[in-house]
């Protein structure tokens, strides 16, 4: 079915965007980029709107060519300018979202940057926001005054898994007590698909000025295949303490799957060292690791899920029932 709806994606998330308009059987939409020489950026569509329901694509995160507030400004102006433009509906499709990390006060005086950044995109007059797997979904529906639509990576993940598991035992393991509700829902996914029951865990964390402690892994996973799930890996602290202690537990194989792999820091260094058999990420942040880091990746394809789930805000069905495994 066509779709009467315009399609953009900013530079650095062309690859990403041109993917997910081909799986809506058409193309990218034609828009304009220019950044002056003070630094200033000029976004703007180059086709008619007037009427449409226009999508904007752009992840959210800093790479070697954008810090992460320059992608921020010039997709604030992007989508500010179709909208000044008349179109019917502007959708901010955002595979990773920035500052989703900044959801509350964690000292006096401190800032709760997600709301200000919800503040900017319903300042440029967006519409609807659609991002995948962000740290904390009841923040995002609370600091968002836009419709949200929120999809969920897992059901890529498990069916990746299903064929690297087979028969044998598996427990999915939380990085820490924070996201024992994510591991519980990765968990029925990957029980439906292999047609058992898979128990859960988790690690105990803290986090001080010197880093991550703790370690002590709550449940057993001796003799299991251990699937450590997280939303994301930054610098790769939080999920190489977890892999060492599934290993420690006496795991026979460990793998790991975050959503989100913005591998910063000593990320590199640290999931080369790790006790890991794979580390399954989805492209929605452009993979950046190398050498032995480089060889445990594997890369599920979210695309295809912003497709649908864009064709499903256009022609106005569930975008929550994508979320089925």
């Amino acid at each position: 079915m066509s779709l009467d709806l315009r399609l953009f994606a900013l530079s650095e998330s062309r690859d990403f965007g041109a993917a997910v308009a081909a799986a809506l059987d058409t193309e990218l939409d034609d828009h304009h980029e220019q950044t002056f020489t003070d630094g200033e950026h000029e976004v703007r569509p180059e086709v008619n709107v007037r009427g449409r329901d226009a999508f904007v694509v752009q992840s959210l995160y800093a790479d070697d060519t954008w810090s992460v507030n320059d992608k921020l400004c010039r997709l604030l102006f992007m989508l500010g300018a179709l909208h000044d433009a008349s179109a019917r509906r502007v959708t901010a499709v955002l595979p990773y979202l920035c500052y989703q990390r900044k959801d509350r006060k964690t000292q006096p005086r401190g800032p709760v940057t997600t709301r200000y950044v919800a503040g900017l995109f319903e300042a440029v007059g967006v519409d609807r926001v659609l991002t995948m797997d962000v740290h904390n979904l009841a923040v995002l529906q609370n600091a968002f005054r836009a419709r949200t639509e929120h999809l969920e990576a897992h059901p890529l993940f498990v069916h990746q898994l299903d064929d690297v598991v087979g028969d044998a035992e598996v427990i999915v393991v939380s990085p820490d007590e924070g996201g024992v509700k994510r591991a519980g829902k990765f968990a029925e996914g990957l029980s439906a698909v292999l047609d058992r029951e898979v128990p859960t865990a988790f690690v105990e964390k803290m986090r001080k000025d010197e880093g991550v402690t703790g370690g002590a892994l709550v449940g057993s996973v001796d003799g299991r295949i251990a699937i450590v799930v997280d939303d994301l890996v930054s610098t790769g602290g939080t999920l190489s303490q977890a892999v060492a202690s599934c290993a420690a537990g006496g795991a026979e194989t460990v793998y790991a799957v975050a959503t989100h792999g913005l591998f910063a820091g000593e990320a590199n260094e640290r999931i080369a060292d790790a006790p890991l058999n794979a580390l399954f990420v989805t492209n929605t942040v452009a993979p950046q690791l190398t050498g032995g880091a480089a060889e445990r990746l594997r890369v599920c394809d979210a695309a295809p899920r912003f497709a649908e789930a864009i064709r499903a805000v256009h022609t106005e069905t569930s975008v929550s029932a994508l979320n089925e495994v």
